[in-house]
């Protein structure tokens, strides 16, 4: 059965462009790998966070919506523990009042490049 999912994860603020990219690509490429199917991604850049957290006051922020078995968050869950990078994370499983939510900002999204 596969659910609908949002990961939301901070990047620590020491890393290089290119660093971070790799870091988002790894668990983009973990989540393929394992039969998930990526809807969207999106970059919040630089954020002061609301606390320190490991004595960081900032922090890079993404969010990765997609489709996957329930399984696959546990390994991904694990590779966010074991990557240093990654300062907190949250993955939530949609529903589908929060699905039809999150299709109708993507595609609001969307079309404001196509007018542009």
């Amino acid at each position: 059965m596969v659910n609908h999912y949002e990961t939301a994860f901070v990047l620590t603020p020491v890393l290089s462009e290119p660093q971070t990219k790799e870091a988002v690509e790894k668990f983009e490429n973990l989540l393929t790998s394992n039969g998930g199917t990526i809807l969207n991604r999106e970059e919040w850049g630089l954020k002061q966070l609301a606390y320190p957290i490991q004595g960081k006051n900032s922090g890079f922020y993404f969010i990765l919506q997609f489709d996957a078995e329930p399984a696959v968050i546990a390994t991904l869950e694990t590779e966010f523990r074991r990557d240093e990078r990654v300062i907190r994370f949250l993955t939530t499983r949609l529903d589908k009042y929060a699905f039809e939510y999150a299709e109708k900002r993507r595609n609001k999204g969307k079309k404001v490049e196509e007018e542009a």
